[in-house]
């Protein structure tokens, strides 16, 4: 979902949603309170799971450090599986996602992380549910990490991380529709760690002393029609260069491709836009680049003009360590 740009002022649009702000507020208070007060019970699903969720709408970098909590607890001797809800699927029963799976099936995000996470990755609405049929099916499985989910509170978790756009922060501290937030700002206390995607200009980390940052980094593109193909971004200096990005923060896309020094013209879609061959068919561009959440869908109508830029996450080392020593004390306890 794009921003509107009522969530970042509290303009009149902000202040005539606020009352639907507030009953949505006080449903969403009420649900924590019943798993708080133990009215209603997470299910424990017999290996510890890590949450990488947020508390505002749109994006904040959950499937780059889902994949990097992949690849670093795989190096660490660990064997995570991946669940999702699958966004943006026809189907919300559980499943496994192949690695040549079709986003319209599973999911644009789910494909992207079953390419390139190295372990199984499973979709479905019911997220503990999910994680049982993933263990069944893979006995491996030490760890589960849940992409997204932080108000699923149905499933259990041992570590929570909520991930924080840092150009955008909270936007204008209200809840939605009024603003951006799905929880209030006081739930980032209760979580185990608050992750920064970028400079932090509001200032959260002097707030949490659980914060830490991240940056998002990579200039390697890859041809959607041969992912073995790779380019650097001087490839692509002082040609025309057409630029999407359907994503939660399109313009954090256009950002990175100006600090590697391309002139692209851009356009911005909506979150899990479903592109059409027509929304990336641009006669004068000698390129048309994207991100790789974009790629999965547009692969089925790509040309040789079409690439993705692969970006990968660089959080704190602290981060990890967290993690680990949560790991750690879970398996003691097991």
């Amino acid at each position: 979902m794009t921003s509107p740009d009522h969530w970042q002022t509290r303009d009149l649009t902000a202040v005539l949603l606020l009352p639907v702000a507030m009953l949505f507020a006080a449903v969403a208070a009420l649900r924590r309170g019943a798993y708080r007060c133990g009215l209603l019970r997470g299910q424990r699903i017999g290996v510890p799971v890590i949450v990488v969720g947020n508390i505002t709408v749109g994006g904040t970098g959950k499937t780059p450090l889902t994949l990097w909590l992949a690849h670093f607890l795989q190096q660490q001797g660990w064997h995570p599986g991946i669940i999702s809800r699958g966004y943006g699927a026809a189907r919300t029963d559980s499943r496994a996602v192949p690695v040549n799976g079709a986003a319209r099936d599973f999911g644009d995000e789910p494909c992207l992380l079953a390419r390139r996470a190295g372990c199984p990755v499973w979709v479905g609405a019911d997220r503990a549910a999910t994680a049982r049929a993933l263990l069944v099916a893979q006995p491996k499985t030490d760890v589960i990490i849940s992409d997204d989910g932080l108000q699923h509170y149905r499933l259990a978790r041992d570590f929570e991380i909520a991930l924080i756009d840092g150009a955008r922060g909270l936007g204008n501290g209200w809840p939605l529709p009024a603003g951006p937030l799905r929880e209030p700002a006081s739930r980032l206390a209760t979580v185990d760690a608050v992750v920064i995607n970028g400079e932090d200009t509001c200032g959260i980390t002097q707030q949490h002393a659980q914060a830490t940052i991240m940056r998002l980094a990579g200039n390697q593109f890859r041809k959607l029609l041969n992912p073995a193909h790779a380019a650097d971004a001087a490839q692509f200096r002082g040609q025309r260069v057409h630029a999407v990005a359907g994503i939660g923060n399109p313009q954090r896309f256009f950002a990175h491709l100006r600090q590697l020094g391309l002139d692209c013209i851009p356009h911005a879609f909506p979150d899990h836009h479903i592109f059409r061959p027509q929304d990336v068919d641009f006669p004068d561009a000698h390129s048309i680049v994207m991100t790789q959440k974009d790629a999965v869908k547009c692969e089925p109508f790509a040309t040789g003009r079409h690439w993705a830029l692969v970006v990968n996450a660089e959080p704190d080392v602290r981060l990890g360590e967290m993690i680990l020593t949560r790991l750690a004390k879970a398996r003691r306890h097991g």
